[in-house]
């Protein structure tokens, strides 16, 4: 099929629930997507049996779990089918209509460009479109990007349980796939796990759409759920970053920051208890506050170091040029063996 890109370009659909709505999402996506994975994850209306009967598309390669997986093991299940027919780009569409297809090009853009290897929707990049959300939603959005910025490493996004995601190829070939979270967890734990890589995510603006369909995704019944998988992966990526890969000033920083602060807190509230009433000396109260005012710059610091190493160069770009440099070299010494 001709597009308008060279790159072969995939989008994967899971589907759970969502017939009313499948057939419109496939008929508005456009002639610049070479292939469909609609990908049935046990679904109880049989979304796969449904797009068989009714769609006539060509593009459209039906997968079927037989036990539910969840949105992210749908995702994952997609994306294997799609390396394995050698896809260049993979989208993420939801099946359930809140996607809008026609976005597609803006979300492949920088990825062919090269500024990307990873581009997520935005739905807050337009102050005024931000009304068109649910109050809790925007609440619970605004909550969990901050804790998506702490355990991911990505300060520079926003808005990280949107599902409208693109890929690049040579970087979900790297992607543990076995170890990421197959529930609603599954874009903010890929967010981690892309930090791990070093891979450039880009935010893509788009507005939020609501229609008559109605989310899976609860934000009071997965808070608690999120914060604990965000603490878990926080404390993996400050080790895999400043203690494995590589140490830092941060890595003194922010152990020492937070060993001064807790020796300050500990010591200042034992004589405050055991002062029975009586004034505490100057002399013990400062022994409490600098160690606090201390911990607290250190670990500001290693913030402001930490807000600093977003990654900004591509990976699949990295792996482009080495492996083209690795070919010269290697014709190089053929020509030279030859002659």
């Amino acid at each position: 099929m001709h597009t308008e890109f060279s790159a072969h370009i995939s989008v994967v659909i899971p589907c759970y629930r969502v017939t009313a709505h499948i057939l419109g999402v496939i008929d508005s996506i456009g002639t610049e997507v070479d292939s469909i994975y609609v990908v049935d994850d046990k679904c109880p209306d049989h979304s796969g049996d449904f797009v068989a009967a009714h769609c006539t598309d060509p593009r459209v390669k039906i997968l079927r779990h037989e036990v539910n997986q969840g949105v992210g093991g749908a995702v994952m299940t997609g994306y294997r089918a799609a390396l394995e027919d050698g896809a260049d780009i993979m989208i993420k569409l939801d099946g359930d209509g809140q996607m809008d297809a026609t976005l597609i090009p803006g979300f492949v853009a920088p990825i062919l460009a090269g500024d990307a290897d990873y581009t997520k929707g935005n739905r807050f990049f337009n102050l005024e479109k931000i009304g068109a959300m649910p109050k809790a939603r925007l609440i619970g959005n605004s909550l969990l990007s901050f804790m998506t910025k702490l355990s991911s490493g990505y300060w520079d996004l926003f808005d990280p349980t949107n599902g409208y995601t693109a890929i690049h190829a040579s970087v979900a070939r790297h992607l543990p796939f076995h170890k990421i979270s197959t529930r609603y967890f599954f874009e903010t734990d890929m967010l981690f796990r892309l930090n791990t890589l070093r891979a450039v995510v880009v935010d893509v603006p788009m507005d939020a759409k609501y229609g008559s369909e109605v989310s899976n995704l609860k934000i009071s019944r997965i808070i608690g759920e999120f914060s604990v998988k965000h603490c878990r992966n926080f404390l993996k990526r400050i080790f895999y970053n400043y203690y494995l890969r590589d140490l830092s000033l941060a890595s003194i920083e922010l152990p020492l920051g937070i060993a001064l602060l807790i020796f300050g807190c500990v010591f200042g509230s034992y004589h405050v208890l055991s002062g029975n009433g009586t004034s505490t000396p100057a002399g013990t109260v400062m022994v409490a506050a600098l160690p606090i005012l201390i911990g607290c710059q250190l670990i500001l610091a290693s913030l402001g170091y930490d807000i600093a190493s977003v990654p900004r160069r591509p990976l699949h770009v990295m792996q482009e040029r080495t492996a083209k440099n690795e070919s010269k070299l290697k014709q190089s010494h053929q020509d030279g063996t030859s002659t």
